[in-house]
């Protein structure tokens, strides 16, 4: 049977866009259902309610500093993962603002990130530069080297790139830094690959590991030159402002928690499917498959087909009961040319982002191999 089916616990079936949402996992639902009841005072209140929401907060960050391998006072939950990703990055360039006043990031990097250049640039008369990729979307050491010899505050590169799964060879990019403190952007990859050493701040987002929605992650390193770019408040932790949400912050460190228990079952399960999908891709003609063809997260595939509307072939997915995305993963309703295939010189017609979930079914897989060929042909036909 290649027809998707719902699952038994209700889940979407034949949902392949992981990649912007997943599915709130069974551990984030019951921890966040359970921590309603108990996590709703103050924690900086001195009463008894407040002190238990105070633990629950600590066991949060505990938890997911264990998953990361970081040290616990490095952990600060923000409202989203752009609300991170901007914190980080120009909390870093506050910081190293005597230094340099200049922000380097890859071509290839989230839309927060060049909103987060801008601001940089209108609002406190920094300056920011883009560095090429090449056709595999990843940065070489010697272009960083290269940008380099003029001094910049921070340098921000992706672990993985959202919307053709290559991942970026942090390592060797630390290693020509030459000091020059690194900001990462790991919502993509958290949960699915072990973070790196050599960072100075990153962020991730709750919602792409099976966490609730409106929870971010901001790593900031012990020892890093980090200054809040905005303003503050009073709460428990400097780098965030507003009141803290308890029973989210639990939610996401209990589906952490599971998705790194899983990440090797789930890893090998994605790359088959993977390899399946690119296989039947092999057959329709004039059709990219984007990425590094082995530095890569498992559970994405990105392809193009020539002489296809994007739209188009996301609208007729979903009438078969598939869904994927198209276009930019930041920008995905606006079905754009991506700039991440724009970077990498890669074809921008007909896009399709697939990524596979935890729910993700040998059924979907094979419903997804079927229909693909055949939609392409269906739309190539249509317009001659």
């Amino acid at each position: 049977m290649d027809t998707p089916t719902t699952d038994a616990a209700g889940s979407p079936a034949g949902y392949l866009d992981g990649g912007s949402s997943e599915p709130l996992h069974p551990a984030a639902r019951e921890t966040f259902l359970a921590a309603l009841d108990v996590g709703y005072a103050d924690p900086l209140r001195l009463h008894s309610p407040a002190r238990r929401s105070r633990l629950l907060w600590e066991n949060a960050r505990a938890v997911t500093a264990e998953c990361l391998g970081v040290r616990e006072n490095e952990v600060s939950f923000t409202s989203s993962g752009t609300d991170a990703v901007h914190r980080g990055l120009l909390g870093l360039a506050r910081g190293r603002e005597r230094t340099s006043r200049r922000l380097l990031h890859t071509a290839v990097e989230h839309s927060a990130v060049f909103s987060a250049a801008r601001w940089w640039q209108e609002h406190a008369g920094g300056s920011a530069d883009v560095l090429p990729v090449d056709r595999h979307g990843r940065v070489e050491p010697g272009t960083v080297a290269a940008a380099l010899r003029e001094p910049a505050g921070v340098l921000a590169v992706q672990l993985a790139n959202p919307e053709v799964g290559t991942v970026q060879p942090l390592g060797d990019l630390v290693a020509v830094a030459d000091g020059t403190p690194l900001f990462v952007d790991a919502c993509a990859a958290a949960g699915r690959v072990p973070l790196p050493d050599g960072w100075a701040a990153a962020a991730l987002s709750a919602h792409r590991w099976g966490g609730p929605a409106g929870i971010g992650v901001l790593l900031v390193r012990k020892g890093a030159r980090w200054r809040a770019p905005f303003p503050t408040d009073d709460r428990v932790d400097p780098r965030v402002v507003g009141f803290e949400n308890v029973p989210a912050a639990l939610a996401a460190a209990a589906s952490l928690q599971a998705r790194v228990a899983e990440r090797e079952g789930l890893n090998r399960r994605h790359a088959g499917f993977a390899d399946r999908l690119c296989s039947a891709l092999a057959t329709v003609p004039d059709v990219e498959v984007h990425g590094h063809p082995t530095e890569r997260l498992p559970h994405l595939v990105s392809f193009s087909c020539l002489y296809v509307d994007g739209e188009a072939l996301v609208t007729e997915l979903d009438r078969r009961g598939l869904a994927v995305a198209s276009g930019s993963a930041c920008t995905a309703s606006a079905l754009e040319p991506s700039h991440v295939l724009v970077a990498m010189g890669a074809l921008t017609h007909g896009n399709a982002r697939v990524t596979f979930g935890r729910e993700t079914t040998a059924a979907d897989v094979a419903a997804l191999c079927r229909h693909v060929p055949e939609v392409v042909a269906e739309l190539r036909a249509r317009t001659g």
